[in-house]
Order: structure tokens, then sequence, then C-alpha cells
């Protein structure tokens, strides 16, 4: 006890030390650059976690006939991990970026201590043993983890615990694909942490910091070598086009299923029943189609690098039979979706940055492939197109064009091609964008109200929360008390509101100071009234737990200045009224936009 005290101790003068010699803005780069260099050596740890597991396994396959290990190794990765997750994490641990959204919306920028290493051992196991996920969802929980808690230690306050989680996310994306600039626009496209500067310098020095140190670590080279032989031509521009649209309609495909599926897998409570649906068709799908196992990355190098396409059928039943490779593709396109989600929900743990990247490669060489074969017009790159296909897929699936731009440019190297890119990504973008307000992250959060946005209205009323502007000093009165009795209550408050409640305090109705200031000073009325024919019915009732652009919205309905609130049993907390909504939202606007 009396060490943790003395760390105690020790931390506090620092703290106090720092605050006179260093000013937080200072003392927020210097984090920042901490940040990023626990961000990088997460990504380093985890990709060779990956890659050592996954040589240790399928190194020796045969690449001329099917392997039958493939309807085991996904099964046994996924129940190892839910074991891992279930008996030692002990926490929800999927859906990375959705989390790290959802603390920054509605738990004041906090990540528990455990997501700084439970994301990377658990998608190391799932991916390393074939899981069809990518590292780069549980690499940013990791590095928004690191960002969290190191603020946290620090106890900095909410606005910086966010800023810092942001680092955490660039830094972790930077690190992991060695691309600085996506990992600072991927912080604002889809983190949605508002761009002011104060944020960009911190957000950089992650950035640039992971990217640097990854270099060191593992080379200067492109994540995917490209070697560009075909030049970009504007006659081309068209078939651009279409690929964007069609990407756009794939990534709605990839986007609903996964949803769909997700919402079937909640119905089972049972983690074993998860465990064999979706171990059992993640295995079949992998044996039947092996270019899903793990992340990916082999069959896209491949593809942009000009390797026989006749590669993506090795150790499948398909070997040899060239004929069936277009429609091989296009079942893989069909079902990638499928092998992704079921993954998650079966027990694993991992991302779809690289499903996206795998699904848009696959569909800009099919695309590319099968432009060429009908014969019309200019011929097209099938190496050019599967990039391109990469960025919009990654546009459209997370709404983020620019990050699909700088990623698939960083990536690949690809700097030349950067017209095409931006025309596809903002072409698969809008397409998405007529039918989804919300991106694959944030759809669960906004489907609950708590997603925050770069619209300030909404971000503000997103931080805000009911239980902080309940006023509770009014005196509650029954619905049997006498008028006489009443007008002794009344004496003892300075509230016009009196909320009536039952013998279970549960609110019955509202009695207004109007409604009998004119029969209050009749003593002859005292015994003639109660509460329960002087009262009004409440015009509505609010949660404890409900959003408050939900509360502002009942407020417009009702015309009401004041409404009371109910906790989940529906007992009677206290009022809400609107001028303690307003100053509140006045003070968090000063904290959200302030610089």
């Amino acid at each position: 006890m009396m060490d943790k005290n003395k760390k105690i101790g020790l931390l506090d003068r620092f703290i106090s030390w720092r605050e006179k010699h260093i000013s937080q803005n200072q003392f927020i780069l210097v984090l920042s650059f901490v940040v990023g260099v626990l961000s990088a050596l997460a990504a380093y740890l985890l990709k060779h976690l990956i890659h050592f597991i996954q040589h240790l396994l399928t190194g020796g396959f045969d690449p001329h006939t099917f392997n039958w290990l493939y309807l085991v190794y996904p099964v046994i990765g996924i129940f190892i991990t839910g074991l891992v997750i279930r008996k030692i994490i002990r926490d929800d641990i999927g859906h990375g970026v959705t989390k790290v959204l959802y603390a920054i919306s509605c738990r004041q920028g906090k990540i528990r201590r455990h997501n700084t290493w439970s994301s990377l051992l658990a998608s190391s196991i799932t991916i390393g043993f074939g899981g069809s996920v990518g590292a780069e969802s549980p690499i940013v929980m990791t590095g928004s983890a690191i960002g969290s808690n190191l603020g946290s230690f620090f106890k900095m306050e909410k606005k910086v615990m966010m800023l810092l989680i942001g680092c955490g996310a660039a830094g972790a994306v930077s690190g992991i694909f060695k691309a600085p600039i996506a990992g600072l626009v991927f912080v604002i496209e889809v983190l949605m942490l508002d761009l002011t500067m104060s944020s960009l310098l911190p957000l950089l020095i992650s950035s640039v910091t992971a990217a640097t140190l990854s270099y060191i670590l593992m080379g200067t080279e492109a994540m995917f070598e490209f070697h560009m032989e075909d030049a970009f031509d504007l006659a081309r521009v068209p078939y651009v086009m279409l690929l964007g649209i069609v990407c756009g309609v794939v990534s709605l495909y990839f986007t609903h299923v996964t949803i769909a599926i997700e919402k079937q897998f909640k119905k089972i409570s049972n983690p074993y029943y998860k465990l064999l649906i979706g171990g059992s068709v993640l295995s079949v799908l992998i044996f039947l189609f092996p270019p899903l196992y793990g992340e990916g990355y082999e069959t896209i190098h491949q593809l942009i690098n000009g390797t026989s396409e006749n590669i993506i059928l090795d150790n499948s039943l398909f070997y040899g039979h060239a004929r069936f490779l277009f429609l091989y593709m296009f079942f893989i396109i069909l079902f990638k979706a499928f092998a992704s989600t079921v993954t998650n929900c079966g027990g694993g743990c991992g991302g779809i940055f690289a499903p996206s990247l795998f699904l848009g490669c696959i569909a800009g060489y099919l695309f590319a492939s099968l432009c060429n074969m009908t014969g019309v017009g200019v011929p097209v790159s099938d190496k050019n197109f599967a990039l391109f296909g990469m960025a919009a897929l990654m546009s459209g699936v997370f709404h983020a064009p620019l990050t699909g731009v700088f990623l698939i440019a960083e990536l690949t190297g690809g700097y030349s091609l950067f017209l095409p890119l931006m025309i596809v990504s903002v072409c698969s973008y809008l397409t998405v964008k007529v039918f989804d307000k919300n991106n694959i992250y944030a759809i669960r959060l906004a489907q609950r109200g708590e997603l925050i946005t770069h619209h300030k209205d909404q971000a503000v009323l997103t931080i805000l929360k009911v239980a902080d502007v309940i006023e509770k000093n009014f005196m509650k009165v029954a619905p049997d008390m006498d008028l006489g009795e009443l007008t002794s209550v009344v004496a003892k408050t300075k509230r016009n509101i009196f909320p009536v409640v039952d013998a279970g305090n549960r609110l019955v109705g509202i009695l207004y100071l109007d409604d009998i200031r004119h029969i209050m000073f009749r003593q002859e009325l005292y015994h003639r009234y109660n509460v329960a024919t002087l009262m009004r019915e409440v015009p509505e009732r609010l949660s404890i737990e409900e959003p408050m652009e939900a509360v502002m919205r009942k407020f417009e309905e009702t015309g009401a200045w004041n409404l009371p609130v109910e906790d989940i049993t529906g007992e009677y907390i206290g009022f809400i009224s609107k001028s303690a909504i307003f100053t509140a939202y006045r003070k968090t606007l000063l904290e959200f936009t302030s610089d």
C-alpha cells in the first residue's frame, strides 16, 4: 500500500511540476511522439506474429493440390481466440474502430487498459490461423488505447484524451501500412475528429513518427511493390468512372451483408453455437477458395504485379482449370463478406481494412479483364485497375475517399496514378452515399444515437448526457394529498412544478403552481380538492439513457419547458429544463470548438 501511495505521490508531483514548467500544448506534442513510437512497435509486433503463425501452419503446403487442413485451422483459430477473450480478457473487443468511435462519442475518450494488448493478441491468433479478416482495425484499437491510457495516466482533460486517441489511431495506420498521410486522413474522415491547428500538429507527429519507425524496422519499400508499365490515358476515364460505380455497389453489398449476418448472430447467445456455425462456414469457404485465408495480401501482391492470375487457383480444387478463373474470382467477391463476418461473429477478432483492399483488388482486376475480353473501346491495364479497385472499395466501405486515395498511393508507390485514383474513389463514394448515410463502422452507433459527427450541433448533443442536466430539487407530492397539505409543501420550495408520484415512486402526473395559485389561500377549499383532481397528465417522459438529440426532439414536439426523467425501471428521478440544456450546450460547444 505504501509503495502504491508513493507512486501516486510521485506522479502528482510530476504533474504539478509539468504544469509549472511545460505548457499543455508542448506536453501534448511529447505525448503524441510517444504514442507514435508505441503504436508503430505494436503494429510491427502484430504483423510478425501473424506471419510467424501463418508460416508455421501453411509454409509446407503444396500449391498444386487442395489441402484438408484448410478445414481445420480456421476453426482452431476462432476457438482459441474465443477462449482467450472469454477466459482471460473477459470483455468484448470486436469491431475495433467502432469501439474507438464509441469511446470518443460516449466514454469521454476512455478506453480500457487491456485494449493496449488484447486486440493485438486475439487478432494475431485469428488471422494467423486463417481468419478472413485484417489486422488494421485491431491495431487501430491498440493505438487508440495507448493514447487514451497515456492521457488518463497523466490526468489530461477530456478534449486532450480524444486527441490522443486520434494520435494513436493515426500512428497505428501509419505504422502498419507505412503510410503517414493516410494515417492522418483516416482520423479526420473515419474517426471524424474535428481538425483544428492545435490538433493537426500532434496527429502529424504521431503519423510521421510511426511511419519512420516502421521504415527502420521493416524497410523503406512500399508494402505492395508496384511497377507501372501502362501510363494512364484520359481515354480510359469513362472506364475508371464505371469501375467506381461498380465498386460502390460492391461496397454496399459488403456493408449490408456484414450488418445482416451480425444481426443473425446476435440472436445466438451460446458462444459454442456461434463457433460451430461461424467456424464451419469459414472453413468450407476457405477450403473452396484458399485466397480467403487470412488477410489476402499475397493475392493482392500477385495481381498488381502482373503475376499469372492462375496463381489464385493454387491450393484449390480448381487448380489447373483456368477456364473457371473468372467465375472463381466472382465467387470470391460474393463470399468474402460472409467469410469476414463469420470470422468475427464466430468468436474471432479482426477488421475489415484488409478484406476491403482484397475485395477491391479482385473486383478491379476482374472488371478490367472483362472489359478487355469484350473488345469494346480501348484496352485497359488489369494491374492499374486492380489498384483502382482497392481505392474504390476503401472509399465506399469507409465513406473515406481521401483515405482511399492516399492509402493506395502510399501502399504501392503509385503516385503517378493520383488522378484516376481520385476519380474512382469519388465515384464509389458518391454511389454509396446515395443509399447509406454512415459508413460500416458508424452504422451501429448511429442507430443508437451515439455517433459524433463533423456537424457541431449534433456532435455537442451527442456528448451531452441526460444525467448531466437533471435537476432533482423538486418536492414530490402524493395523489391523495389535499389542498391544505399541498399549500404547506408549496411554502417550503421555490420551484413551481411538483411531480406527483405514487407509493412506488412512479410519476402519475404533474402539478403546476399556476394551476392552484387562485385557490391555494382559500382555506374553505383545503379539504375539497386533492392533488389527483388538480394535476395534469405528463406530456412526455424521458429516459435516463435517452440520447440528447431525442430529448430535444421531444421538447420540440410537446412545446414543454420542463420534462420529467425516469430510470430504466420507470421510477421518477427528476426534471430536465430547456434552460439547463442550453447552458450545458453552450459550455460544451465552447470546449468542443476551442483551439
